[in-house]
């Protein structure tokens, strides 16, 4: 049976349960807010699914939160992974003709990991599973879709086959627990920030983990559970409480995150939950958190008799003012990674950034800074020069031959001062070249002179 067509008035959930009963070899496309998703089916089972934001990241999440149970993959394996199967990072999956093509690229990999005795097949199809579950979870929230069911002109090597029903079920559940949070949460990529104030903070609230409060440095709920190493919704119950009391705010998901369905969608009632009563010199986060450490809440003018209101109306006194998460406005957080093999000087460039409007990452092992820079996106990046394994210059060029960093600054730093070697930075596509020793003048000029 040819079983194609474009069809609609179906829930995701209605959709997939009647096709467990298909005895054919399916693709099921839908395209949602810009995003596209892609679910093969085989005789009523998932082969795979996935969607067009941000694969590899998906992949790479997964990767590490699996590592209790999968062999540990080396960082050159990584690197290899997705050097060679990651398309142009700023493309892939977006064209609707896309799948009909070829494989879905990061499948390729998880293929290639197999076939190149680097993953078992039995933990190949664990990772499957955990991928399929997170797309199908955003699948099953999206509202009003137009499906398009096709017969994939190059089916996909079956690594694995997955009860669609036990999934959907799975899902089920899991959106449960999401939305237990709402309207506080709506979405596993917002980003939890941290305020600090004596008056502001209930003290009745126990002590969140001073890993979680080291960690939250613009990550999102589901990438600080990968670092944290803890369930998604087990830490947006944990932070639940400190959202509701007004501790902790949730930005918007960082691009292209926000494309993705919400968990809860009445932004009028989420974007006003935590109205509280603070005082205008509130401070935002711990000390040790240098990665927002100048965040300045910014407060809404209103008209005086606006205030007045307010403050009769929330019993303060009229000095005070009343901030929502509407009316927080952060300054920018740049993000910096950092490349050297020195610890001291990882160290002092953290110093020297300490209090400024950065996130800094620091790396001591080049191999690694592949991986980190792609997870990141940073904003700029600081390049030793010298380093073993990798130097600079091989390790610029690996950066540069991909598309999403052709213009990203990359500033070396180096105890060379010769004419040559600042000659084959430029050749290799360094923005900038800083001397070492340095000062922390000398740093922030040149940090921000290519950030403005």
């Amino acid at each position: 049976m040819n079983n194609t067509g474009t069809f609609s008035k179906l829930s995701p959930e209605r959709l997939l349960r009647q096709l467990t009963n298909s005895s054919d070899t399916t693709c099921l496309q839908v395209s949602y807010n810009s995003v596209l998703w892609l679910i093969y089916l085989d005789q009523g089972k998932i082969i795979y699914a996935t969607h067009s934001v941000e694969p590899f990241d998906r992949l790479e999440r997964h990767i590490h939160r699996l590592n209790q149970q999968i062999p540990p993959l080396t960082n050159e394996v990584r690197v290899q992974l997705r050097l060679t199967f990651q398309p142009d990072w700023q493309t892939q999956l977006s064209k609707p003709e896309y799948d009909l093509l070829s494989q879905p690229p990061e499948y390729q990999g998880i293929h290639w990991l197999v076939t190149q005795k680097h993953l078992p097949s039995h933990q190949a199809a664990l990772l499957i599973q955990e991928l399929v579950k997170e797309v199908i979870e955003s699948f099953m929230l999206i509202r009003e879709p137009t499906y398009v069911l096709t017969e994939p002109v190059r089916s996909l090597p079956k690594i694995c086959k997955l009860d669609t029903e036990n999934i959907i079920d799975g899902c089920e559940k899991r959106l449960q627990s999401w939305q237990s949070c709402a309207p506080q949460i709506s979405s596993p990529y917002q980003r939890p920030y941290l305020l600090i104030n004596s008056r502001f903070y209930n003290k009745k609230l126990p002590e969140l983990q001073q890993s979680i409060t080291t960690c939250m440095k613009g990550f999102s709920l589901r990438h600080l559970a990968v670092i944290m190493n803890l369930d998604e919704v087990e830490l947006a119950r944990t932070l639940y409480p400190y959202i509701l009391q007004g501790s902790i705010i949730l930005h918007e998901p960082d691009p292209p995150f926000d494309k993705l369905p919400r968990t809860f969608e009445d932004v009028s009632i989420s974007s006003t939950y935590s109205t509280r009563v603070i005082n205008s010199d509130v401070e935002a986060l711990a000390d040790d958190n240098p990665a927002v450490g100048n965040y300045v809440p910014e407060i809404s003018t209103l008209p005086t008799e606006k205030h007045e209101q307010l403050n009769i109306l929330n019993n303060i006194e009229p000095e005070q003012k009343t901030v929502n998460t509407a009316t927080i406005i952060p300054k920018k957080i740049y993000k910096i990674i950092s490349v050297d093999d020195s610890p001291t000087i990882l160290k002092e460039i953290s110093r020297c950034l300490e209090g400024e409007n950065v996130a800094v990452v620091t790396i001591n092992d080049p191999i690694k800074a592949v991986m980190s820079i792609i997870r990141h996106k940073p904003d700029l990046i600081l390049l030793d020069l010298n380093m073993a394994g990798i130097d600079g210059y091989e390790l610029c060029k690996i950066i540069r031959n991909n598309s999403m960093f052709k213009e990203i600054p990359i500033i070396f730093v180096t105890v060379s001062k010769g004419i040559v070697d600042k000659v084959k930075a430029r050749m290799v596509g360094a923005s900038g070249y800083l001397t070492k020793p340095f000062t922390r003048t000398e740093l922030l000029k040149t940090i921000f002179m290519h950030l403005a």
